[in-house]
């Protein structure tokens, strides 16, 4: 047994996971020395030096200047991901809400909106209504979707104030056909990314692993395209078909070719931050590709699973903390690029001590729920009564 099997062995939470041995060696045997990495999670609220106050959406929410319209209507979204978003259909609605929201704290925003047939979203209304909340908020952080674009679109965007630019990366003609419903190429997106990769804005392009249904396809040219342009930061998600329709189900992405995919990732770009985003599958899959991407040396993930704090402190990573809820995750995965060493930082030992009251304080939540109904009398099986 390898030192890194021993390792995710002595993980309580990852004991019982089936990882895949050569997987495992692989990763082993890519990095000699892990990078620190920087954890964005609501459950570490202890190591902080105070409460979270807040942890709704407002901290850094997400605005639509479409609503919930979307002309694609993509396989793998059907538009619910812009439904519980802030409407912001004109540019005085935007002017409103951003008003609103900066009353309420928030350090910045997505703004994003559906797309055309052409993966376009219209935002040429509203650039001025932009740089008017940058001349008023200059502390307001703005990062936008923004679907492909041409040169003069990006320089229009960095011109209004954006801080940063979003955008899928597609390597495969058959998932942006098929999944898109989209008449565009791979050159296209090669073509979008170039434009903003050459303005003054941070870009941060999105992989989406297990876009083609569940498979992976077109990942690993797109990894090639992201390395031809040299981002501020690349963030990998993994596809959560929640909204697929049935006669195009999505699968589950193979969590360990997910785990190759992650070195390969780290490889190719070895001096790009590698940040893994708030979706991925649930269950004991997500323990798996949380883990495998720990060993792979991302340099940041949002809302890690059990044990995966440990685990990276384990492997002798530096270890740091943002006690941070969602809206403030998915805002500094994209915005906090420069800021990766900020958070708390915690040593092994402290680390293994919290998880393991915490999951003994689980264990003992869990066994006092099983209550019984006896006669009108609550009885609980623990306490012998």
């Amino acid at each position: 047994m390898s030192a890194w099997s021993e390792i995710l062995e002595a993980v309580e939470p990852l004991e019982d996971l089936a990882f895949d041995s050569n997987v495992v060696e692989r990763l082993a045997a890519s990095e000699k020395t892990l990078p620190g990495i920087h954890f964005y999670t609501p459950t570490f609220k202890s190591y902080a030096t105070s409460e979270i106050k807040d942890c709704g959406r407002s901290a850094w929410p997400a605005i639509s200047i479409t609503g919930g319209d979307c002309k694609l209507n993509c396989d793998h979204c059907k538009a619910k991901i812009l439904e519980p978003m802030i409407p912001a259909r004109s540019p005085e609605d935007l002017w409103r809400a951003v008003n609103g929201i900066v009353e309420q704290g928030a350090g910045g925003m997505l703004l994003t909106g559906g797309s055309n047939h052409r993966n376009e979203v219209e935002y040429d209304r509203y650039y001025p209504t932009i740089r008017r909340i940058k001349d008023e908020f200059p502390h307001f952080r703005i990062a936008m979707h923004t679907a492909l674009v041409d040169g003069a679109i990006a320089a229009r965007m960095a011109d209004a104030g954006i801080d940063a630019a979003m955008m899928d990366v597609i390597g495969a003609q058959d998932t942006i056909t098929q999944v898109y419903h989209l008449r565009r190429s791979v050159d296209d997106f090669e073509r979008a990314l170039e434009a903003l990769t050459a303005t003054s804005m941070k870009v941060v392009p999105h992989i989406v692993i297990g876009l083609h249904y569940g498979q992976l396809l077109g990942e690993w040219n797109a990894l090639e395209i992201v390395a031809r342009h040299r981002p501020s930061a690349l963030v990998l998600v993994v596809v959560m078909p929640t909204y697929a329709a049935e006669p195009r189900p999505f699968a589950t992405p193979d969590p360990h070719e997910v785990g190759q995919f992650f070195g390969d990732a780290r490889a190719i770009l070895p001096d790009v931050p590698l940040l893994l985003g708030c979706a991925r599958p649930a269950g004991s899959v997500k323990g798996l590709i949380d883990a495998y991407a720990v060993m792979a040396g991302v340099d940041g993930m949002a809302h890690p699973s059990d044990g995966m704090v440990e685990l990276a402190a384990r492997l002798d990573r530096s270890v740091r903390v943002t006690p941070a809820c969602c809206s403030i995750a998915v805002g500094e995965e994209v915005m906090a690029i420069d800021g990766l060493d900020a958070g708390l930082e915690i040593d092994l030992a402290e680390i293994v001590r919290h998880e393991r009251e915490r999951r003994a304080a689980r264990k003992r939540q869990s066994v006092f729920g099983e209550i019984k109904v006896v006669g009108g009398e609550e009885r609980s099986s623990c306490c012998g009564t």
